[in-house]
């Protein structure tokens, strides 16, 4: 028997010799379910310089995808490869879950094509953690054939505009009931994106849901003029004036469907347009002031030595000049690398000039990379779909001040229990 296994363990040293190492699984993991095709090219490629690697892919939508990470990072089961936001990763890299990237991806993070920006939202403590990937950042989808049909010539500028046109381009029916939206907004849906949309108007403003003082703590910056034109103006859209309702198809779909003239979104739409409604007839253009922009970066988890140094070299791959520009093109996410030359996708797909040739002055921010930030977003959200369906708040500044009142309280005492809150 003892020399029927030395035989075994001799053949199986001869296959592995002969055809290549034991075979390793990388698990790559992702929110973004459009990002699956990107992920399959690139494995193809990792396979064929590691044969004896196989790569599985591993798509769910965002928030089910967060809510995945919860459970199986702190339980030391999470995929090899994480595709994550700074601003979801922070509490886990803060709480020691997540290991620094080894010199080697650190020294090619920091000398990298990146900007400053986006290395920070790579970093926790002045060390590396992850590869810039891509980022969301919005502007506004507008429908050039509404637009002209309205007698419309170029996008709002200003907000004011903003509701003048909504006015105009809103379609009714024969009671007068909106049946196209002016304006799409984000009244329903998933909690933390409400809030997210909420402070880019806010944003338009001149108003913060949230901003760091020079202690390095948080507060809130929406209580005023800014936070009460912002909120009103959804009030005013749904109950004064009528030109979209909770209950209408929203977002990219109403878009693509021609049931919304007009709204406010991340690149990907560019991508899914193309694929969905590609004779839709669009154009995108610069917010007032700025935007949100949400960096994603790419992070390794596993702990296995050899498993880590393929899954970097994966990471590595993906962010890859050819591979950049596919993603930007074919999926319609923005790469983060800064030393693409863009004219040519530009002259292909202008739609992209709104978000990858930035104006002076233009301000892009990110979400706080503090451990509340979700559930500060979560609550906000719920308040603001309250107040949206409260058609009492029409010309209702008082009625108004008090909801952001009320959001600002617990938003404080949220800060004040993670020992966030600025006293300045």
């Amino acid at each position: 028997m003892k020399k029927i296994l030395f035989l075994l363990t001799i053949l199986c040293m001869i296959v592995i010799f002969n055809y290549g190492q034991a075979p390793i699984t990388l698990s790559v993991w992702s929110g973004y379910p459009e990002m699956e095709p990107l992920y399959k090219i690139v494995a193809d490629e990792f396979t064929k310089l590691h044969p004896n690697v196989k790569v599985e892919i591993l798509v769910m939508p965002l928030r089910d995808y967060e809510r995945k990470l919860a459970l199986t990072i702190p339980a030391g089961s999470a995929g090899d490869i994480l595709e994550v936001a700074y601003s979801t990763m922070f509490r886990y890299i803060n709480a020691g879950f997540i290991p620094p990237a080894p010199d080697n991806i650190a020294n090619f993070v920091k000398s990298g094509p990146w900007a400053r920006f986006f290395v920070n939202a790579a970093s926790y403590k002045s060390r590396i953690y992850g590869i810039p990937l891509f980022r969301g950042q919005a502007a506004l989808f507008y429908n050039t054939k509404m637009f002209r049909e309205a007698g419309l010539k170029r996008p709002p500028r200003t907000m004011k505009e903003y509701t003048e046109y909504a006015i105009k381009l809103t379609k009714r029916d024969t009671q007068g009931n909106p049946i196209v939206s002016g304006w799409s907004l984000r009244l329903t849906g998933g909690g933390q994106g409400i809030a997210e949309k909420f402070w880019i108007n806010l944003h338009q403003w001149g108003g913060a849901l949230l901003k760091q003082t020079a202690d390095g703590k948080w507060t809130t910056d929406f209580v005023n003029d800014a936070g009460i034109k912002t909120l009103q103006q959804y009030v005013d859209l749904v109950h004064k004036y009528k030109t979209v309702t909770p209950e209408m198809k929203a977002d990219a779909e109403a878009f693509e469907l021609g049931l919304t003239a007009m709204f406010i979104r991340e690149s990907w739409v560019i991508g899914d347009i193309a694929k969905k409604s590609p004779n839709l007839e669009y154009a995108t253009a610069y917010l007032p002031r700025g935007t949100i922009t949400q960096p994603v970066n790419l992070y390794v988890y596993t702990k296995d030595k050899q498993k880590s140094e393929l899954a970097w070299e994966f990471a590595k791959l993906v962010v890859e000049p050819k591979y950049q520009l596919w993603l930007a093109e074919n999926i319609g996410w923005l790469p983060n690398r800064q030393d693409i030359d863009y004219s040519t996708l530009i002259s292909k797909i202008p739609q992209f000039k709104a978000f990858l040739e930035i104006p002076k002055g233009y301000v892009l921010f990110s979400l706080p990379p503090i451990a509340p930030i979700e559930e500060i977003l979560t609550k906000t959200a719920e308040r603001l779909v309250k107040a949206y369906n409260d058609k009492n708040l029409v010309d209702n500044p008082q009625g108004i001040k008090k909801v952001l009142e009320e959001i600002d309280n617990e938003i404080k005492s949220i800060l004040a229990r993670e020992g966030l809150l600025s006293s300045k």
